[in-house]
């Protein structure tokens, strides 16, 4: 372009193409179940964690369970009174760095007030270690949640434990804000029991998969693929 300056308009109009082009090949359609009514806490649970720990040797799945807890609380901002007049925040970048990202979690929810009624973090193949809890009280300081969770994929670093819980309680007693660890396979079946439709979830959790700009093209194929062996399977 600094050569030949005269051809910068057509250049500017093959990388937008070539931008659409790639924007398009990464939409794929996610099937709908044929009857989910048949499906039970179990099969969704399964199938969410083949979705979440297959080997996509790419980037973007430490992003599939935050999506699926945001899908879960799309749903429990309607239907739980605690979150009755609650907003659900906008789903963020999973690539942004704490710094960066300006947020307490990977999930936040706000009450009318737009006062920080919870915050999650998702820690995708990771195990809950002190330094996470650290972090995590930096931003209860920072932002004043109510509570903050953290979901992992691995259990609480257990040579760590004992001081992992006494910087909870050291949490509860200077700022009030009550800090919950738990598996992110556990906590999403428990959600699931307080739902009223696992179609819902599926529908909603689908609808994000299929618009997510983060998430590659393997990912969405990959839900497809699982879902269609559900349809079998009932």
């Amino acid at each position: 372009m600094q050569k030949y300056p005269e051809k910068s308009e057509e250049v500017l109009k093959l990388l937008l193409k070539l931008i659409k082009l790639a924007k398009d090949n990464n939409l794929v359609e996610i099937i709908k179940l044929t009857n989910p009514e048949k499906l039970d806490i179990n099969s969704v649970v399964s199938a969410l964690e083949e979705h979440f720990n297959y080997d996509y040797k790419t980037i973007g799945g430490s992003k599939l369970p935050v999506i699926a807890f945001y899908a879960i609380y799309q749903i429990l901002v309607r239907e739980v009174s605690r979150y009755s007049s609650c907003t659900l925040k906008e789903l963020g970048s999973h690539t942004a760095s704490d710094r960066t990202s300006k947020t307490a979690g990977d999930i936040e929810i706000f009450d009318q007030n737009n006062h920080l009624v919870e915050a999650i973090e998702v820690k995708h193949g990771q195990e809950i270690t002190l330094q996470i809890v650290y972090r995590a009280r930096e931003k209860i300081i920072k932002y004043n949640a109510g509570r903050y969770y953290i979901f992992a994929s691995k259990d609480i670093k257990q040579s760590e434990l004992d001081k992992i819980n006494n910087l909870i309680k050291e949490i509860a007693s200077e700022h009030g804000c009550q800090v919950i660890l738990n598996g992110i396979l556990p906590t999403i079946k428990y959600y699931l029991r307080l739902i009223e439709s696992i179609t819902d979830f599926i529908e909603e959790y689908s609808k994000l998969i299929s618009s997510d700009n983060e998430l590659q093209k393997i990912h969405k194929e990959k839900w497809n693929e699982i879902l269609s062996r559900l349809m079998i399977d009932d």
